[in-house]
């Protein structure tokens, strides 16, 4: 039999050798075991800095299964109601305009907090290629220069910014990727009367001992924190200056971002990670029922929706509760088992939890938009390859 470390610490540290990355981690746990943990490279190349287990990352999007554990909880304590219209909870998004046609047309319905976990809402991300996403560039930007400017621009700003750009199409009409979950982030405000961080805090970082997780780096900690990059033409590395969906890192942060705004190391991410493969149960205490775990890891899109569900690291997957859920191995391209969810993040990140053989791979890199695909399905294959009955 081949040597599993050996094995995926070539793969890990190809993707730094062959200037893909500039640094890179890997951790995989089976069973609540460590069988895989592997560094390489720099989490800061300017200051030599290198990348270590502690290393703090910018999540982004793998911000967004934490969301919807959030979400989650307060649905199983009957606080809300996965059909309850999100206006109930946020007015500003009582009547609502879909962008059709060249104009702005009623919505059929009011959209749901069951639309904003499964992204069938129809709310973008900054986009150039249609009206509703140029018009949330705009708004994105104007709170980023606000922001900027010295102003305090909380949750709850960007959240009526978000309300006021139409619709890409009526809400439960297909999938599409936006500012979904920064809108749940919003209804948690509203339903716990605590803002987002306060909630997540008590709720899922302080039980899941996750103490490097946060919407901001305090000042004694910012010598972890990676830098990330931007890729020029010529293969060369820059850091990345720009704020990419109003995400904002520093002690003075307001708004807490539910789709992209949280930073955490490997450990951190891990007992989250472990909690929702274990049930919701972390070292003896109930974070989340089984049952709401069991909603969580599965498919929600319809025949319909699945359509537009066409990137390539989602061939195979359905999605719900804003992750990614394996319905089809030879899609996908993997030998996971079916029921396997996660998420990944833009600048890399990737998470990977499986219930039914009790794993987590988590492998992180901070690139802006990087291509991680074909370096995870790798890992991944060696991974579910090495393990035993």
């Amino acid at each position: 039999m081949y040597d599993f470390k050996t094995t995926m610490d070539k793969l890990v540290q190809e993707e730094v050798r062959a200037g893909r990355v500039r640094g890179a981690s890997a951790l995989v746990l089976h069973r609540g075991r460590e069988i895989y943990y592997g560094a390489f490279g720099k989490a800061d190349a300017e200051r030599e800095i290198p990348m270590e287990r502690d290393t703090i990352i910018r999540l982004y999007s793998m911000t967004k299964p934490v969301t919807a554990a959030a979400v989650m909880l307060l649905a199983e304590r009957g606080e809300l109601d996965l059909w309850d219209r999100v206006s109930r909870y946020l007015p500003c998004f009582r009547g609502q305009k879909v962008w059709r046609g060249g104009e702005e047309v009623p919505a059929g319905r009011e959209n749901t907090v069951y639309d904003l976990l499964n992204m069938t809402s129809g709310i973008t991300y900054p986009d150039e290629a249609h009206e509703p996403g140029r018009r949330m560039k705009e708004m994105v930007d104007m709170h980023v220069r606000r922001r900027r400017a010295g102003e305090r621009v909380c949750t709850q700003d960007f959240i009526r910014g978000i309300a006021s750009v139409p619709l890409c199409f009526q809400p439960g009409e297909r999938w599409m990727y936006g500012f979904s979950a920064d809108v749940l982030g919003g209804i948690i405000e509203a339903v716990s009367g605590m803002t987002f961080g306060e909630f997540l805090k008590k709720e899922i970082f302080e039980p899941l001992e996750m103490e490097d997780t946060g919407f901001f780096v305090p000042k004694g900690k910012q010598e972890r924190l990676a830098q990330y990059y931007d890729m020029r033409g010529d293969g060369s590395f820059v850091p990345h200056t720009d704020s990419h969906l109003g995400e904002y890192f520093g002690e003075d942060n307001a708004f807490e971002s539910g789709g992209a705004g949280l930073v955490s190391t490997l450990d951190d991410y891990s007992r989250f990670a472990s909690m929702m493969t274990h049930g919701g149960v972390y070292k003896g205490r109930h974070i989340l029922g089984r049952r709401t775990v069991e909603f969580m890891g599965q498919n929600r899109l319809s025949d319909k929706q699945r359509v537009s569900l066409d990137w390539d690291s989602t061939r195979g997957y359905g999605y719900g509760c804003l992750m990614r859920v394996l319905t089809d191995q030879g899609t996908a391209g993997t030998t996971a088992s079916h029921g396997e969810f996660g998420w990944d993040g833009w600048t890399g990140n990737y998470v990977t939890m499986n219930p039914h053989e009790d794993l987590i791979i988590l492998y992180f890199v901070q690139q802006c938009g990087a291509d991680v695909l074909p370096a995870v399905r790798r890992l991944r294959m060696a991974v579910y390859g090495a393990l035993e009955d």
